[in-house]
């Protein structure tokens, strides 16, 4: 059987150098190479329904994928505990964890398998499984570096356990974990077919905790060819004012660790992972007059332009000349968020969101909300800061996140022949 697939019981390794071969080969059929995906500005901006399942990003880089790439419809976050109680067995891990990883992402054929041994494949994409625009990112949470005393000492140096804030109501079997991976593709089949590949491939490793699903609608450009944000389950464009990630002297200053950061040398073009699962009381907030929603958050509802004035979200709100918040309340979600004043610029954060639909709450509400991601190189000065600016607003009366944690996200695999957290495992055993 190829590489790519198989699996027999818990010591499949596959020889690196081969892994490649073995991708999209089966009985002398060669699958064409896929198309990369293109990058976009704001990775908040909707989906335009042009993707293909042979679109492709980019696996080997100084940075991971699935950050600062273009926003595809379907998102999806796991948490797992770890099992690995020596170095060796942490470097076992992140090998085949990439492994995984690289075949996943790159797409490949499917052999029949030995009816006698559970089938190398799900199978629930078929023979034959395209890339699919997928990226699957790997983060550390705290508890990897805290339960592990030859680890401490490497830990990111902000990361820690979220806590929990004003308005929160975590619930245990939905927050933290030694690792997360967050799937993103076109269509939820991908991320779920990547998602039991690996804990096929990796159950004497890895132990899933909790995940959340999420997605963004698809959204055609508007008749001036503009690209729109996706809306969230409030109604509200989201997504406005984020930073634009094709500007990488910006994504330098906000998301990527450098080498002036005082951070370990190992987590050189890491970057801090915060990920909310934040439910919303749609009910309660469709019975709420217009008005007050767009005070709510400080722009119109239709169009998502500031209250300050214009006709597009990508309008400035001029806060400036409304210092008392006539126009744009004072307390408004957007104006705690970003004051835009001379210090608001030290807290912007790569916002990377997916609306979940989870059925019917206990109480009888629908269970819906927000699978909040964002990215920054500093967790303080990033999300930190502005959810302290946002604790107490008007809007907490309409959510309750209920879910998450707080990762680092590891640098990326340089060239073929590497793996994620090489430069850990070499600070380790230096």
């Amino acid at each position: 059987m190829q590489q790519g697939v198989k699996t027999h019981g818990t010591n499949h390794q596959p020889q690196r150098r081969n892994l490649l071969k073995g991708l999209a080969i089966s009985g002398g059929a060669i699958l064409a190479a896929p198309a990369l995906a293109k990058a976009d500005g704001n990775v908040t901006v909707a989906p335009i329904g042009t993707s293909s399942l042979n679109d492709r990003q980019p696996f080997y880089g100084a940075r991971q994928s699935g950050i600062v790439n273009a926003r595809p419809a379907h998102g999806m976050i796991a948490s797992f505990d770890v099992i690995a109680d020596t170095p060796d067995e942490l470097e076992d891990l992140l090998k085949r964890l990439t492994d995984r990883m690289v075949v996943l992402t790159h797409g490949g054929t499917v052999e029949a398998g030995d009816p006698k041994l559970p089938p190398p494949d799900s199978g629930i994409l078929g023979p034959v499984f395209k890339p699919d625009n997928l990226t699957i990112t790997l983060s550390f949470g705290a508890s990897l570096f805290e339960k592990r005393p030859w680890l401490a000492a490497l830990k990111p140096k902000s990361l820690r356990r979220m806590p929990e804030f004003r308005n929160d109501a975590l619930l245990a079997e939905q927050c933290h974990g030694d690792i997360a991976l967050q799937f993103c593709a076109n269509t939820q089949d991908t991320n779920i077919h990547a998602l039991r590949d690996i804990l096929k491939n990796l159950p004497d490793r890895l132990v899933i905790n909790w995940k959340q699903e999420g997605a963004v609608p698809v959204v055609p450009p508007r008749a001036d060819g503009v690209h729109e944000n996706a809306r969230n389950f409030l109604g509200f464009i989201d997504g406005s004012a984020n930073p634009n990630a094709s500007d990488s002297s910006l994504m330098e200053k906000l998301v990527w660790v450098g080498a002036d950061d005082d951070e370990p040398a190992w987590a050189l073009n890491g970057t801090y992972q915060a990920v909310r699962i934040i439910r919303n009381f749609v009910e309660r907030w469709d019975r709420t007059p217009l008005g007050e929603q767009e005070r709510i958050f400080g722009r119109r509802k239709m169009n998502g332009a500031p209250m300050s004035g214009g006709s597009h979200e990508s309008d400035v709100p001029d806060f400036a000349n409304d210092p008392d918040g006539v126009h744009t309340p004072l307390d408004s979600h957007i104006r705690l968020a970003n004051p835009r004043n001379p210090h608001g610029g030290n807290n912007l954060i790569l916002r990377r969101p997916f609306n979940y639909s989870n059925g019917v709450a206990r109480s009888g509400h629908l269970d819906q909300g927000l699978l909040f991601i964002c990215y920054q190189a500093n967790l303080d000065q990033g999300f930190i800061a502005v959810q302290h600016r946002l604790d107490g607003e008007p809007l907490e009366e309409y959510i309750k996140p209920v879910g998450g944690g707080f990762f680092f996200v590891l640098p990326g695999v340089a060239e073929e022949g590497g793996y994620l957290g090489q430069t850990l495992i070499a600070a380790l055993k230096t």
